[in-house]
């Protein structure tokens, strides 16, 4: 086997074998909670520029399928594994997971201690790091992960978004038209609105409202996506003239980071995010708890001095925290309301996810009543 290192920016280093294909690469390094799903988590496009760091201990167990995948290709820059399977034994496996990273040009490693480096960096911090099965002076990787990108500041969704706008027609009779901005829009997303009758145009990042407009739409949908909330302003301009305009709106994930600058309220970087499959959240409009999927290195801070009970006057109505993590109470929903009338809502989560779980589809549903007026 290829020896391979992982050097952290802060000098930790790691010594393993070489996952996928061979060569160096930099990133965010994040780690994923999840047991299962991870063919989905690799093209996920928010994992844009992050070196992802499994903590199940046991991957590729099922392989590679054509069925799955949230995108046409893997999106993370690297890839992190204790333990990979030798043989992947799934009726839908079409390759091995190995053969799949060696064929986009991801590099990883395994073999490494997992467990040691998820505390290192909820002890420390996301941080930026480095993997080499080229270069076996870590001093010298060191050097070269300090030189590479940050991730605050960076405007990244652009870069993930469809060049060219398309159409995801109803399945059955068209009950709604949405326009939905591809900020790294997963495939499960529009196959979900499809399902309920809605008609998605899924547009480009560089959208205008004139191109939003221009669709007839009942709604406006942002998805989710990689990069900075701050480092974004196109996006939060159209998303305030829609508002101005009166149209329905739904955001997940970096729709939510961008709902909430559009209201006026900030947003930071969490210390190590969420990632994973299993998130406790706690929808404060029905009391109800839900296990949910999570993606999110930055968050919707609520206005010092104002408690998540107190909502907040924006000049598009009022808005309020509708759901919170019970981790560690962190921002996950905003609703906005005029006169008591939903006018608008976001979450931080996924409701769309694929492989699960499932308890959070309902909010697809709320989506339809909002365009119906019945929210």
């Amino acid at each position: 086997m290829t020896p391979a290192l992982l050097v952290l920016e802060d000098g930790r280093a790691f010594h393993g074998e070489a996952y996928g294909a061979e060569g160096e690469t930099f990133g965010e390094a994040v780690f994923n909670t999840g047991m299962t799903g991870y063919q989905e988590t690799l093209t996920d496009p928010s994992y844009h520029r992050q070196v992802v760091v499994m903590t199940a201990p046991h991957v590729g167990n099922t392989g590679i399928n054509d069925e799955d995948p949230e995108s046409g290709r893997i999106w993370v820059s690297g890839y992190v594994v204790r333990d990979p399977a030798r043989i992947p034994s799934n009726w839908r496996s079409a390759r091995s997971l190995d053969d799949e990273l060696r064929a986009q040009g991801v590099v990883g490693i395994s073999g490494i201690d997992t467990r040691a480096l998820t505390r290192h960096l909820r002890e420390r911090g996301a941080m930026r790091v480095g993997i080499s099965t080229t270069e076996t002076d870590a001093d010298k990787l060191l050097t070269r992960v300090r030189e590479s990108a940050a991730m605050a500041g960076a405007n990244l969704s652009e870069a993930v978004s469809t060049a060219e706008a398309y159409v995801v027609p109803a399945a059955g009779e068209a009950r709604f038209r949405v326009a939905a901005l591809d900020l790294g829009i997963k495939a499960n997303t529009p196959r979900m609105m499809s399902e309920r009758g809605i008609e998605v145009h899924v547009l480009p990042a560089t959208a205008t409202l004139e191109d939003v407009l221009a669709v007839q739409p009942d709604g406006l949908f942002f998805s989710n996506g990689p990069g900075d909330p701050a480092a974004t302003t196109g996006q939060i301009e159209l998303l305030q003239r829609a508002l101005a305009h009166g149209l329905p709106y739904f955001g997940i994930c970096f729709g939510n980071q961008l709902f909430g600058r559009a209201l006026g309220l900030d947003t930071y970087k969490l210390t190590y995010g969420h990632r994973g499959i299993n998130q406790p959240v706690m929808d404060r409009t029905t009391g109800k708890v839900e296990v949910t999927a999570h993606n999110h290195g930055f968050a919707v801070a609520w206005p010092d001095g104002t408690g998540l009970d107190q909502p907040v006057t924006t000049p598009y109505g009022v808005a309020s925290a509708s759901h919170v993590c019970l981790n560690d109470d962190v921002v996950e929903g905003l609703e906005l309301r005029e006169d008591d009338r939903l006018r608008a809502f976001s979450v931080q989560y996924h409701p769309e996810a694929a492989a699960g779980p499932h308890d959070a589809a309902y909010l697809f549903d709320r989506f339809l009543s909002l365009m119906e007026g019945t929210a």
